[in-house]
């Protein structure tokens, strides 16, 4: 609450009211901050003052972030070391985002698609387009890429470009490029037949265009198959794609988090052990006085600072509340296993569903495009005739 208290003076200079509360209630005590919007000096927002005090650039949640890191590592606590690897978002737009309804969740899937067809990053550029993606790209300048849904565009003319580093680190030009290289030495699903735009040649020999129809029917038939799989209708296939998507970004942060929680709580259980083990020399070591006791720390000096060093690293886990045996933290371990098995069986299932419906609706569009091509080319043949 301290920590907290000193983070909010610092951050509203004493200029607007705010209310904290403190979990103690789960593992990671942690803190809850609402505070009033309104100026409690001159009756002005806090965007307002904002806005005028600062540059676009140090504004309000970069501002906290800054101050909160400070806070703790004044007083020991652990701050993200890599920040520019996530991106933090407003509650209505992570709630978009869980249910693959946002545009960013779009236009990412939208990418990571292009990033797996594509053989370098010229052809990513010009995929994207071919793909419903438009893309500015300038390497000479500091924000060298950005993007944008051709739909979005449709919507709305005035809609503006998103730059690379706002979807996420992983969208960046350097990652990218990695991203497609490392597709390139995978293993990629490729049909054993290809879907082919008719050419006239083609269409003029019937033997040939059967053949191609019997190619693409089977295919769009294996799509429909998937489809009917999960019960939805051709219309709604691309939209549960992205979906599906999201929720599998969604349990792959959550994963990751889970393996770091358990590789923390192993930690600690050794360290725990081990405190154990030497606590009886430590105790010996301050119930001794004078000579005694100096002889005694030469003879365990090595053991003392061993037990010093560990005591420090639980201290920095658990500053505020009492050390955990480590019969506890491993009953705590099995469940962070159990949950971790559960969530990686869900990730599994959304990932298959992921690639499933992804190919199955690239399938179908490709497969409408033709028809359409071929309406276009009997259209032009019957003006010419």
């Amino acid at each position: 609450m301290e920590i907290g208290q000193e983070i909010c003076e610092e951050f509203l200079k004493g200029e607007y009211q705010y209310f904290m509360a403190c979990h103690i209630d789960k593992e990671h005590i942690h803190l809850h901050c609402v505070f009033n919007n309104t100026n409690c000096i001159d009756g002005r927002t806090f965007e307002t003052h904002e806005n005028r005090r600062t540059t676009k650039q140090d504004r309000s949640f970069s501002k906290l972030r800054s101050i909160t890191d400070d806070a703790c590592r004044k007083h020991h606590l652990s701050v993200i070391a890599h920040p520019e690897m996530s991106k933090g978002k407003c509650y209505w737009e992570w709630d978009m985002s869980r249910q693959g309804l946002s545009w960013k969740t779009k236009l990412k899937f939208a990418i990571d698609q292009v990033v797996k067809q594509s053989e370098d990053f010229d052809d990513f550029l010009t995929k994207c387009a071919e793909n419903g993606i438009l893309v500015e790209y300038n390497p000479d300048h500091k924000i060298d890429l950005k993007f944008m849904l051709a739909e979005q565009k449709e919507r709305n003319p005035r809609a503006k470009f998103t730059r690379a580093k706002t979807l996420g680190w992983f969208y960046e030009t350097e990652q990218i490029k990695k991203c497609i290289e490392q597709y390139k030495g995978a293993m990629i699903y490729v049909p054993k037949s290809k879907i082919r735009v008719i050419t006239p040649k083609a269409d003029e020999n019937k033997f040939v265009r059967d053949a191609i129809d019997r190619a693409n029917m089977k295919l769009t038939s294996k799509a429909l198959n998937i489809l009917s799989k999960y019960g939805l209708t051709p219309d709604e296939a691309k939209k549960a794609a992205v979906q599906t998507f999201s929720r599998r970004t969604v349990l792959a942060q959550e994963l990751n988090q889970l393996a770091d929680e358990i590789r923390e709580r192993e930690e600690q259980v050794e360290i725990i052990k081990k405190l154990r083990e030497l606590r009886p020399i430590y105790t010996e070591y301050k119930s001794l006085t004078g000579r005694k006791k100096e002889k005694y720390r030469k003879s365990y000096d090595a053991l003392l600072q061993e037990y010093h060093e560990n005591n420090q690293k639980i201290l920095k886990w658990y500053p505020y509340s009492h050390t955990p045996t480590a019969e506890r933290i491993e009953s705590r371990i099995e469940e962070l296993y159990a949950e971790r098995a559960k969530k990686n069986a869900e990730y599994n299932a959304a990932k298959q569903k992921a690639s499933e419906l992804s190919q199955a609706s690239v399938e179908i569009e490709n497969y409408l495009r033709q028809e359409q091509s071929r309406d276009q080319l009997k259209r032009k043949r019957n003006e010419l005739e």
